[in-house]
């Protein structure tokens, strides 16, 4: 039976404040803007431009909200966690595409009403007004952006070119102020109206510019990353070690992950996201990537003392979220990186199992270190290679028959899981048949937001 101890009752009572926190900060400002479009300074010339300016409020606030989650607050990354807030990043940016849509729309359609002509024929007509224009270029930006995250898009484009698209969400957030300033009738409502509205845009643009620019100029001028040692751990595997001054302070932990650029290495609009493969010391930092884009291709050819300005730590894939005594580590290709680190870190102590899923024991990237280690700290590891499918019967090593003979009490467990998404989703399907509780249920997929 489970036991409840102090990291279930503080990890728990963490993630809820800040699940809290963001309902709070939701209602309290969609009960705002409610209330502005209930009580307009100037009645709306039809029901079509009516409905406009409903969506038009509701877009204001969702791209606000937007700007919140892609901040990388660390109230609410290390409570809640990137991947998670990534998710919810994603479905906001689904809402305020159909806002992006519906608002011109209906607003185009309401005045074509009263200039009795085309709906076509007005947008030339209101493009005439500089912030109107301003706003349809946002819009067109915004379609671009959402088009390049569609799933089908996304697995054709590099991660490099997907992130450089996405820096044209600044340009968009410049244009869409200047549009509501200008041209949005609630903003100029009154006194108040204007006081709201630049508090939200000043608290969203302040939460970006603090955790997208200052804090990574400030960390980077204290702790003077560099490359210490390159070293190939296979053909297509290499581990980066790092070292600079005072990294304690960093306070990073074993599991998370940063957003690196190795300057001279590539363009600094390109970023890409490693975890730690090694629990940090306060010394020195270690990631360990597979040559899959450019960036990490390119690793192995880092000259050492390469200048390095890395964003984070990032992730709240610790130690801190487990709420059992027993732990379940899951690692698929290189996913090990987060999980080995996991397995050294201290402050994940009691019974352990690893199971390592690869197409062949070849493929085991840090297979020794996690063997040491397992040895050390008295862990159980399983090493499930082999072609999914494959033989009589098939191997399935993560349908719910398979886990349950593996780990008989993994529903005792927190469970840990990083690797593919299709082995990810694999096992979240399988704890969910076997009704492990979704606090003990702990995945990293980078779904990162830019």
């Amino acid at each position: 039976m489970t036991t409840v101890t102090k990291p279930q009752t503080r990890a728990t009572t963490t993630a809820r404040s800040a699940h809290i926190a963001l309902w709070i900060f939701l209602i309290a400002n969609l009960v705002i803007v409610e209330l502005m479009f209930a009580r307009p300074a100037t009645p709306a010339h039809n029901t079509l431009t009516s409905v406009g300016r409903f969506l038009g409020l509701h877009l204001a606030f969702v791209m606000a909200l937007q700007l919140l989650l892609i901040a990388r607050l660390p109230f609410l990354d290390r409570r809640i966690g990137m991947d998670k807030l990534t998710t919810w990043h994603r479905w906001t940016g689904f809402t305020l595409f159909w806002l992006v849509l519906l608002h011109p729309t209906f607003v185009l359609l309401g005045y074509s009403s009263l200039d009795k002509i085309s709906f076509f024929a007005e947008i030339p007509n209101l493009a005439k007004q500089m912030p109107v224009l301003l706003g349809m270029i946002a819009a067109a930006l915004l379609v671009v952006v959402a088009a390049v995250s569609l799933r089908a898009v996304r697995r054709r484009v590099s991660y490099e070119t997907w992130h450089t698209l996405h820096l044209l969400v600044y340009l968009i957030v410049v244009l869409g102020i200047i549009h509501q300033v200008y041209e949005g009738s609630a903003f100029k409502t009154n006194i108040l109206t204007q006081v709201y509205w630049w508090g939200l845009w000043a608290f969203a643009l302040g939460a970006l510019f603090t955790g997208r620019v200052l804090t990574p100029l400030v960390r980077n001028a204290r702790h003077q990353l560099k490359v210490a040692a390159v070293v190939p751990e296979s053909d297509d595997v290499v581990s980066v070690y790092m070292t600079g001054h005072d990294l304690g302070r960093l306070q990073a932990r074993a599991g998370q992950f940063f957003l690196w650029r190795f300057l001279g290495h590539n363009p600094w609009w390109q970023v890409n996201p490693f975890s730690l493969s090694a629990a940090p010391d306060g010394r020195s930092l270690r990631l360990t990537a597979k040559g899959i884009g450019v960036t990490s291709a390119g690793l192995r050819r880092l000259p050492i003392g390469t200048r390095v300005f890395a964003e984070g730590p990032y992730g709240a894939f610790t130690s801190g979220q487990r709420v059992t005594d027993k732990t379940l580590l899951i690692a698929g290709g290189i996913g090990v990186t987060p999980i080995r680190a996991l397995l050294e870190d201290d402050r994940l102590p009691g019974d352990i199992v690893v199971l390592y899923r690869v197409p062949a024991q070849a493929d085991a990237v840090l297979l020794g270190e996690i063997q040491n280690l397992s040895s050390v700290r008295g862990a159980k590891l399983h090493l499930l290679a082999g072609r999914t499918g494959a033989g009589t019967p098939p191997f399935q090593p993560f349908s719910p028959e398979s886990l349950i003979a593996l780990v008989p009490d993994i529903v005792e467990r927190d469970v840990y899981v990083c690797g593919p998404a299709a082995m990810t989703d694999a096992v979240l399907r399988s704890l969910r048949a076997l009704k492990v509780p979704s606090r003990q249920q702990h995945a990293e997929t980078f779904r990162l937001a830019s």
